[in-house]
């Protein structure tokens, strides 16, 4: 299998942009937030941003809290590319600008209008292609820019009524890496049970459930290291010994027997291809 030289860099939503009054925050943020890793990824202050936010409903305002954070951080070349349909996606200055960015920033809002808007259009392809072949390119997303980076994309589900078979909706996604299914705001709105419903339809993918200002750092298409203030639960089925999705009609609880879920923090590591956690030495900085 070829192996991918782009970064992936998905965040669980909320991620400190800077704007606390308090300059002690701003410092912090200019050191260790997680919108300084992705400009540290994509090559530095000099590098060339492209932010998208067609997930968002208030794209414009999105867009702007963006551009002040990554001028606050010291980056002078940063663009938005507002895309409000798949006609955006195949303009050329649409074009030109993904196949010249460093990083492409994806918001959040909802991730089934990055795929209706943006999947199987030009833009699309550049993007797979540059991710696959381009040593330093870097795509970054938040929320619903972060879940639609699996193949198989949670579109939607009630976290109140999650693992009842049917609560989780899937989509396609943009299938940048389709051995994950990644779930966000993942603590704050109590999704353990909507991404375990995803694992029992896919018990051959990893589920990744990112909690806010959390992200990870996703090399090689696989190794991941986790990055902000919170943490990423990751769901392991591959070895399960019940799972009753496929027989079960709609509505009925669901069983899972020996599902491997691990609780990961700051500078904590995950080899998908191998299921295998590398924890943070005690002694060690955080990242």
């Amino acid at each position: 299998m070829q192996k991918v030289k782009g970064t992936l860099i998905p965040i669980g939503g909320n991620e400190d942009k800077g704007l606390e009054e308090n300059e002690l925050y701003t410092l912090e943020f200019i050191d260790e937030g997680i919108l300084y890793h992705v400009v540290k990824e994509a090559g530095g202050v000099d590098s060339k941003i492209v932010v998208i936010p067609t997930a968002s409903s208030i794209p414009k305002e999105v867009g702007d809290n963006y551009l002040s954070a990554f001028k606050t951080l010291g980056c002078s070349d940063v663009t938005v590319l507002d895309i409000r349909s798949k006609k955006d996606s195949e303009k050329q200055e649409s074009i030109d600008l993904i196949a010249s960015a460093d990083c492409v920033m994806f918001s959040g809002g909802n991730q089934s209008k990055i795929t209706n808007k943006i999947g199987g259009t030009s833009i699309h392809n550049i993007l797979i292609d540059r991710y696959k072949n381009d040593e330093g390119f870097v795509i970054a997303g938040t929320s619903a820019g972060a879940m639609a980076m699996s193949n198989e994309m949670i579109a939607g589900g009630s976290a109140a009524e999650s693992f009842i078979k049917g609560a989780v909706t899937m989509y396609k996604g943009l299938s940048l890496i389709p051995s994950l299914i990644i779930d966000t705001h993942f603590i704050r709105r109590g999704r353990f049970g909507r991404q375990s419903e995803a694992i029992a339809k896919h018990p051959d993918l990893v589920g990744l459930g990112l909690a806010e200002d959390t992200g990870l750092i996703i090399k090689n298409g696989n190794d991941c290291t986790v990055i902000g203030s919170g943490m990423v639960i990751v769901f392991d089925g591959s070895s399960l010994t019940h799972n009753n999705e496929k027989v079960l009609q709609e509505g009925t609880p669901m069983t899972m027997a020996n599902l491997t879920v691990h609780v990961l923090s700051n500078g904590d590591q995950y080899d998908i291809k191998n299921r295998k956690v590398t924890v943070l030495p005690i002694e060690a900085p955080f990242i």
